[in-house]
């Protein structure tokens, strides 16, 4: 449950556009359930237990925040946190769903199978387990509800002088530019930014590819604010009028950036006079992928950031996704919020920020929803975690699903969707709902249903609440999703030796994922009988999907060649020690538990090269881990993103660290 309720501003601006009715006399926001967001947003923002688990230097205003919005920005508001720049790109309500590759790393104890290192196993075709990282998948009145929500709490935290950019495109832009129009005000929008690019853009027969996302860009006050003069250098065949030469004697122009940037942002092409001219919103792909969905590239924050900061201003992400906005803030010697409710967010980031020395402290939110790795992976494996529930097609679909009790007959169940902030609290409304619209539906002989919560508001008010006025012969049982969830939890198993200065890892077994291993194989087999054939781009990557946006996996690069390559499928297989399964190992030889210090660090990346302690560089791993200072405590995380974490003890009999817990 929250800790308490942080008031905000709890009315938009008077006198605005509004969706639904034009007159410009009504203040709040009207469109279907408007009622119930109202009455959320006058309750507050909900304020959770926060805890610190890691700190990477000594930066506390930087910060890595893995939580919803409305709940990162109750925090903010209660440490009396003001940002100066907001940009976010929310889900773009695509209709699709994201996940992550995961990549087999080397092994390093079978050099004869390093070709190992260039297997992937795609988690888009294992859409059931942990890998799939968020779905955008929505109507639009609850997208709506939800970001006019997230509007409202981040106009909360931000400074006077503060501005706020909104990345979005077709499908739901324009409902959003009014919606800020209603939250920030129609004065004190600044421009509608059009990022063009050249790659993507596939699109059904009979349209236009669509090859351009648009970028809100508002300030929060008409006074104090000033947008920076940002000059890009355009290289010339020759000297000019006004030219200029660099260092290496090349002639160039200084271009007002900030003219260009109030309407297209895009890679314009040389002509006979510029010899080079490069706005740089273009994905460095040997640099900057990291094979996350949507990601964007730095060129683009790079841009947006310098014209509305300064030095040490304060930048904030609330849907940070790979980090791009942290990462760049803190190249630009500006602080930052990065705020995501994804684990596989949290840990890019992280790894992310250390690899160019930033500090900063990562924060936990108490809030429930990660309760796997992401509310998205929660969803798809409730199911399997409540035991005896089943699809059941004649209850509506406000039900999970039911379970038959031989005494009791079928017993719906309700199940919050945690991708919907809305039904993540059971309150007095939702109950409310569930006593008059949905227990009247049920089949005439339910006698029970269970109704789950993540939060509940007031228990023993709602409990008064449904002796009153469950006026049926339906008994309602309240149940605590969390218990439930909190017993699944699976450790992988971890051998290795600890020696005078080093640890070796003998064996990693990991349950889950040889079972999406197996899944896979087994899928592709079938269908793999014949060769694949598969639409392949230059640099190796699947054709972008139909939709061909950014949201959908585009980054502004340029137009690929396309060829088509034939690919035979060969199954995954993972050697007896399993060590190809280890992506990060971490040593703790400060804090025997509580906030986590990475004294000694090594990551492998995907093709097998080993960073030690941020640094990258050309070795492979050779399945240990060095250290100075005798470890308290061992993290180690897989290819998928799970972390185990051992604490060591000392043996007295002979003086070496062993294993004490794993949890």
């Amino acid at each position: 449950m929250p800790v308490k309720y942080i008031s905000h501003i709890p009315n938009t601006v008077e006198g605005q556009a509004i969706l639904d009715n034009f007159v410009r006399t009504r203040r709040v926001l009207r469109y279907r359930d408007n009622d119930k967001v109202f009455d959320r947003v006058k309750r507050g923002l909900p304020l959770y237990e926060v805890e610190k688990i890691e700190s990477i230097g000594n930066n506390p205003n930087n910060l890595v925040l893995r939580g919803e919005c409305l709940s990162a920005c109750a925090y903010l508001k209660d440490k009396g946190i003001k940002v100066d720049l907001v940009y976010i790109d929310p889900p773009f309500a695509s209709g699709a769903d994201y996940a992550k590759k995961v990549y087999i790393r080397r092994n390093p104890k079978l050099a004869e199978k390093i070709a190992k290192a260039e297997e992937q196993l795609d988690i888009e075709e294992l859409r059931a387990f942990e890998e799939k990282m968020y779905g955008d998948i929505w109507n639009k009145e609850d997208y709506l509800n939800w970001m006019y929500e997230n509007l409202m709490a981040i106009k909360s935290i931000m400074s006077d002088t503060a501005s706020i950019y909104v990345h979005l495109d077709w499908h739901i832009g324009h409902y959003v530019k009014i919606l800020m129009d209603e939250v920030f005000g129609e004065d004190n929008f600044i421009n509608e930014i059009i990022w063009s690019y050249r790659s993507g853009g596939a699109s059904k027969k009979g349209s236009i590819a669509r090859k351009h996302d648009v970028i809100f860009f508002y300030k929060k006050s008409i006074d104090d604010f000033t947008i920076n003069t940002i000059y890009e250098r355009q290289y010339l065949e020759k000297s000019f009028m006004d030219s200029k030469q660099d260092e290496d004697g090349r002639f160039y122009v200084d271009t007002i950036l900030t003219d260009t940037i109030s309407g297209v942002i895009n890679r314009v092409m040389p002509n006979k006079t510029i010899k080079e001219y490069n706005t740089r919103p273009v994905l460095n792909l040997s640099v900057e992928r990291l094979d996350y969905a949507t990601q964007k590239p730095e060129g683009l924050l790079e841009l947006l950031i310098e014209i509305a900061t300064k030095d040490d201003m304060l930048i904030a992400d609330f849907f940070g996704g790979s980090g791009v906005t942290a990462k760049v803030a803190n190249d630009l010697k500006r602080n930052f919020i990065h705020v995501d409710v994804g684990v596989n967010s949290i840990q890019t980031v992280r790894d992310r920020l250390k690899e160019v020395n930033a500090e900063f402290d990562i924060l936990d939110v108490k809030d429930g929803v990660s309760l796997f790795r992401n509310p998205i992976q929660t969803m798809d494996k409730l199911k399997s975690l409540i035991t005896g529930l089943r699809n059941e097609d004649s209850l509506d679909n406000f039900w999970e699903g039911a379970i038959n009790d031989s005494k009791l007959g079928l017993v719906p169940v309700y199940v919050p969707n945690l991708l919907d902030h809305s039904t993540k609290v059971l309150d007095i409304p939702l109950m409310n709902r569930i006593i008059n619209e949905a227990i009247p539906d049920l089949p005439d002989n339910t006698k029970q249903v269970i109704v789950y919560y993540i939060d509940i508001d007031d228990e023993k008010e709602l409990l008064k609440f449904i002796d009153e006025y469950n006026n049926t012969d339906v008994k309602i049982l309240l149940r605590d999703l969390k218990e439930i969830l909190d017993e699944v939890v699976i450790n992988d198993i971890i051998e290795y030796e600890v020696k005078e200065n080093e640890i070796e890892f003998i064996k990693f077994i990991s349950d889950r994922l040889m079972q999406k291993i197996d899944e896979y194989n087994q899928k592709k087999g079938l269908n793999g009988k014949k060769a694949e054939q598969l639409t392949i781009s230059e640099n190796g990557d699947e054709e972008n999907d139909e939709n061909g946006d950014t949201e959908n996996g585009n980054n502004g690069d340029d137009e690929p060649e396309e060829k088509t390559k034939k690919k035979k499928f060969i199954p995954i297989e993972i050697s007896d020690n399993g060590l190809e399964l280890i992506e990060m190992i971490s040593l703790d030889c400060t804090n025997i538990e509580g906030i986590w210090k990475s004294d000694y660090e090594i990551k492998i990346d995907k093709n097998g090269y080993l960073a030690i302690n941020g640094k990258k560089s050309k070795d492979f791993w050779n399945g240990k881990i060095t250290f100075e200072k005798k470890p308290l405590r061992m993290k180690v995380r897989n290819i998928a993103g799970d972390e185990t974490i051992l604490n060591f003890s000392e043996s007295e009999d002979k003086k070496e660290v062993k294993p004490k817990t794993k949890k």
